[in-house]
């Protein structure tokens, strides 16, 4: 018995001495792994980024790099600096408030320990050659609490929303864009059903519409032109056809004629209804839209620099825009526009009781050169009725060229709800600060988080 156990017992002890041989052995090639990467990167050192800020904005969460290391925890990266001196280039929007960067970040003064830790954080993103440096997105929780109800029942006016709501709505946008890029094949409003009563002609926003319905597994009964082709030709008031359409359907996304249609439905309806722009009223989606492309093109929206041009008379998307922007602060907005359709003294009493400086202007080529965005809109020839001299007197008195765009800034992007005539000149395509199509397809994320918030909530 006595042998027995102490054969055991040396087992024991040999089978230990061969576990912390082998523990060393690892622990020797990692630490040989370590000092070849450090190696290459002493060999390739990454170049001093001096300090760089954006200015406060509700897409972005805080974070910051001191001597490389993210603080506090980060998750992945999110950001590129493909310039290590100024050019900030987002891959995607985040959440933030601030971004900041220490200065003088040279990987030949960090300590060893210090360089492996940075290696090891960025060996999937860094090039070995050190010329781009990356920033990393921080987990922020949200306002809201998953499955949590949709603040609003109906989509109405741009007034509906503050900055939390936008903030979460955009937030759930980006999820949206994943869910398209992704995952095409998405169920959360499988069951669901929307109708699009559309009395006045539309192609990008019923469209987009129809699709992000569709993306996220929900179906559509839709009528092209529901003033010549439903019941209203018969003369069926509004509020029977929305007491008829809610029967059939979950939300019923409306465009109408008449500024004010949109309101009552939803004063009608027990379901939700969303304004898909009410005559010259409002078009409130649009204005989500157009606030969340300028957010992602160019950084910011706090201290921005608006110029809304053309007919802005007549033109619901600018001012639904208009009472969008006045939510973000040291926001000053620009109108351009002939004498027949100048913007309407409803938003500028509006603009000026929230403390947003504007300014009328007849000078576009002066605006352009200060602007971060320039808002173009069509001459709306519909709405003038028989009036065609006033609008042949302003149709084509603005128009966005490549001499307007030899005055923008860099960073400036020009931007148009569509469709669009002649206001702005067809070689202005290929300029990379043209965001007209890539603001058309934010449309559809957009409208993809609305109708997830209003059918199943956050």
């Amino acid at each position: 018995m006595l042998n027995i156990l102490g054969r055991f017992t040396i087992l024991q002890f040999w089978f230990y001495d061969f576990k912390l041989k082998l523990y060393r052995i690892v622990h020797l090639l990692v630490l040989f792994v370590i000092f070849q990467e450090l190696q290459g990167a002493r060999n390739n050192p990454i170049k001093p980024i001096h300090s760089i800020a954006m200015a406060s904005s509700p897409y972005l969460s805080t974070w910051s790099l001191h001597k490389g290391m993210p603080i506090p925890r980060a998750t992945k990266c999110h950001k590129e600096l493909t310039d290590y001196y100024s050019n900030l280039f987002f891959k995607q929007p985040v959440h933030s408030k601030s971004i900041s960067l220490s200065t003088d970040l040279t990987y030949s003064s960090f300590s060893p320990t210090e360089k492996a830790l940075v290696w090891e954080q960025t060996r999937k993103f860094l090039p070995r050659n050190g010329s781009r440096c990356y920033a990393f997105d921080m987990e922020k929780p949200s306002s809201f609490s998953v499955g949590e109800k949709f603040q609003l029942n109906d989509v109405i006016e741009a007034q509906q929303f503050d900055r939390d709501i936008l903030n979460a709505i955009f937030e759930v946008a980006r999820e949206m864009e994943k869910i398209e890029k992704n995952s095409p094949g998405s169920q959360i409003l499988r069951g669901y059903l929307m109708a699009t009563l559309f009395y006045e002609p539309s192609t990008r926003t019923r469209l987009s519409f129809e699709s992000a319905m569709k993306r996220l597994g929900g179906e559509v009964l839709t009528t092209e032109n529901a003033r010549e082709f439903s019941s209203a030709a018969k003369g069926e008031t509004l509020e029977d056809s929305i007491r008829t359409v809610e029967g059939y359907s979950d939300v019923i996304v409306m465009r109408h004629f008449e500024s004010g249609a949109s309101r009552r439905a939803a004063a009608t309806a027990n379901i939700p209804i969303i304004n898909a722009g009410d005559g010259p009223g409002q078009h409130p989606t649009q204005a989500l839209l157009d606030v969340y492309t300028i957010g992602r093109e160019i950084g910011k929206l706090d201290g921005i620099k608006v110029g809304l041009v053309g007919d802005l008379a007549n033109g619901r998307t600018v001012r639904s825009l208009a009472y969008l922007l006045a939510k973000f602060q040291d926001v000053k907005i620009y109108f351009v526009s002939p004498d027949a359709v100048k913007m309407k003294d409803d938003i500028k009493d509006y603009l000026t009781s929230k403390g947003i400086e504007w300014e009328e202007s007849a000078d576009l080529m002066e605006v352009a050169s200060k602007c971060d965005v320039v808002y173009q809109t069509r001459i709306q020839r519909e709405r003038f009725g028989e009036r065609t001299d006033l609008y042949e007197e302003a149709r084509g008195k603005y128009i966005v060229d490549r001499g307007v765009l030899s005055v923008m800034q860099k960073h400036a992007v020009i931007m148009h709800p569509l469709p669009r005539l002649d206001e702005i000149t067809v070689d202005v395509d290929a300029d990379p600060r043209a965001a007209y199509f890539r603001q058309a397809k934010n449309g559809l994320y957009i409208r993809m988080a609305l109708l997830k918030l209003l059918l199943v909530g956050w």
